[in-house]
């Protein structure tokens, strides 16, 4: 019997597509200018072009990217170039150029990208034995398409004028060119900026070292770099890498340390000197931890997704090479092509393993604390290697004397500087002694403020500091005033007077401050003459400013 069919089989029905899907499959999708010319430089690859040529015209805000590559037939640019949703992997069945290459383009719909950023594109093409054919995407034109909601097959490309490519279809033996006319936004990006991020971002030659870009026909290299490399203090190299970029951080950096993991995953993680230190492309934006997948960026600033608040993150940078996310027929990539997918297996386990090794005991960020420590600059105060008052101790000392000692190699200055650092750790010591006596006595001082007593029992004391202040500025020549607080008399006693004004002899109470000012006086003088602490005299200090400290409040709750 028959299967009753609703149209009885005298109509076929077919999809049909509105110009309209290109704006979201393209001019809407991408938003960042390196991404589409990311595109472009991806089908150069695909394409086993050796050579990459990119010519940027402020004054007339075009923009040319010219390859060496196979170039297309009018049946390629028609049927591959021009069909949305081409895929060569696909059609080809296999992942590898001709000549071997991992492949980059999956979706077939990067190309859509090129329509994203300027008026007029025309884009010409020649292989080795067919001539240039190609065409012309009027972006006002496709406008008024999508407005009429046309379908493709009515809206046919505009004849390409050779004229706009000027010089660079002489010697062009194969290859593809694209101009871009009336860039939108005109060139937000300056030259310099577009030869930085290209050397960041774009690692092909990692991959295959014939692979060549250029702008503006200088060649783009790890040399456009030299600003952030210069100011990199710390390396790890996750696994080994045949790297131009580490190689040139191994010579420049401090300390480095490799670091081992499955055999799939390499990069490294660099550390600067300054947080500042990794703006280096003149926009505000910094350089952070990048995956790279066959050469090209995949994921920016990978750590957004594990944060951690800590400090050493805001130091960090890197780069991550994980082909695999490219393997196999799962496509892990946002169709934006500015990140990859976010709970896709591959790249959470990637996530985990780098928290790991950033966050782990004895990972890097506990690494990089370590060495920060060691060169005596600021660390993670996070980190409970050393208390947060050491810390601070140890910064002011490291700012004074980076003040004080002059860069300069001549012996004497290294003698200098060496003198200095060897007391580093005695003067994390007593700065720290210095401000818990600092704030004892002046505890004292506010307590008596306070309660309004007053220090005449102790005039002759304040008389005799007083006059042989004025002698001794009279013998120094000196007529400025010292003391903010010298009409003052309290600041003219000592931690023993003071105590004896707050609490003055047989006043009946117990546990007084005399106790505590007997095991005070004699550290609190090592201090005052710069002396050197023990750790004994250090930890007998913090008990008795402690002491102190709980004391006046215990005074001031009790003695009213």
């Amino acid at each position: 019997m028959p299967v009753p069919t609703l149209n009885g089989g005298s109509q076929d029905f077919k999809f049909d597509i509105s110009l309209s899907v290109l704006n979201h499959l393209g001019r809407n999708l991408y938003r960042n200018f390196i991404t589409v010319l990311g595109e472009a430089i991806s089908n150069a690859w695909d394409a086993d072009a050796e050579n990459v040529w990119i010519y940027i015209d402020d004054a007339t805000s075009t923009l040319i990217i010219k390859d060496d590559g196979a170039g297309m037939t009018s049946g390629d640019f028609q049927n591959k170039f021009l069909k949305i949703g081409y895929s060569k992997r696909k059609v080809n069945n296999t992942d590898t150029s001709p000549k071997g290459r991992p492949y980059i383009g999956r979706k077939g719909i990067g190309k859509l990208a090129l329509l994203s950023c300027a008026d007029r594109v025309s884009v010409i093409s020649k292989t080795e034995s067919t001539n240039y054919v190609g065409g012309v995407i009027d972006n006002s034109g496709l406008d008024r398409a999508i407005n009429d909601d046309l379908t493709p097959s009515q809206y046919p490309l505009e004849d390409v004028d050779i004229s706009v490519f000027g010089d660079n279809i002489n010697e062009h033996a194969h290859g593809t060119i694209i101009h871009f006319a009336t860039l939108k936004d005109g060139i937000s990006n300056s030259v310099d900026y577009l030869k930085k991020a290209i050397a960041l971002y774009f690692r092909f030659s990692l991959v295959d070292d014939s692979f060549a870009i250029y702008v503006n026909d200088e060649r783009i290299s790890i040399d456009n770099l030299q600003e952030l490399i210069g100011n990199t203090e710390f390396l790890w190299e996750i696994n080994q890498n045949n790297d131009p970029l580490v190689d040139k951080l191994k010579n420049v950096v401090i300390e480095e340390q490799p670091l081992l993991e499955r055999y799939d995953i390499n990069g490294f993680v660099a550390s600067v000197k300054k947080p500042r230190d990794l703006k280096i492309l003149g926009t505000g934006e910094k350089v952070g931890i990048d995956l790279f997948v066959n050469g090209r960026l995949r994921e920016k600033d990978i750590l957004k997704h594990i944060p951690s608040a800590r400090i050493p993150e805001s130091y960090m940078y890197g780069q991550i090479h994980f082909a695999n996310l490219d393997r196999g027929d799962v496509d892990r990539f946002t169709s934006s092509r500015e990140g990859i997918v976010a709970d896709d297996e591959l790249f959470v386990e990637l996530l985990k393993i780098m928290k790991q090794k950033m966050t782990g005991a004895r990972g890097i960020f506990d690494q990089w604390d370590e060495w920060r420590l060691k060169h005596k600059k600021s660390g993670d105060t996070e980190n409970g290697r050393k208390s947060k008052k050491d810390r601070a101790s140890a910064d002011l000392f490291n700012e004074v004397v980076e003040e004080y000692t002059e860069p300069s190699d001549d012996n004497e200055t290294q003698t200098v500087r060496q003198w200095s650092d060897e007391l580093s750790t005695d003067a994390e010591f007593n700065f720290t002694s210095y401000a818990e006596c600092f704030i004892s006595e002046n505890l004292v001082r506010k307590y008596i403020a306070h309660k309004g007593i007053s220090p005449s029992s102790e005039q002759r004391e304040i008389d005799k500091w007083r006059d042989r202040e004025v002698a001794e500025k009279r013998t120094a020549n000196i007529s400025i005033d010292i003391r903010q607080n010298s009409s003052d008399d309290l600041y003219y006693l000592s931690m023993q007077p003071l105590v004896k004004v707050a609490e003055p002899p047989g006043d009946g109470y117990p546990d007084t401050l005399r106790n505590d000012e007997k095991e005070f006086t004699p550290v609190r003088n090592a201090v005052m003459h710069t002396s050197l602490l023990t750790p004994e005299a250090k930890r007998k200090l913090t008990s008795v400013y402690d002491n102190i400290k709980a004391k006046i409040k215990y005074l001031l709750e009790n003695n009213t």
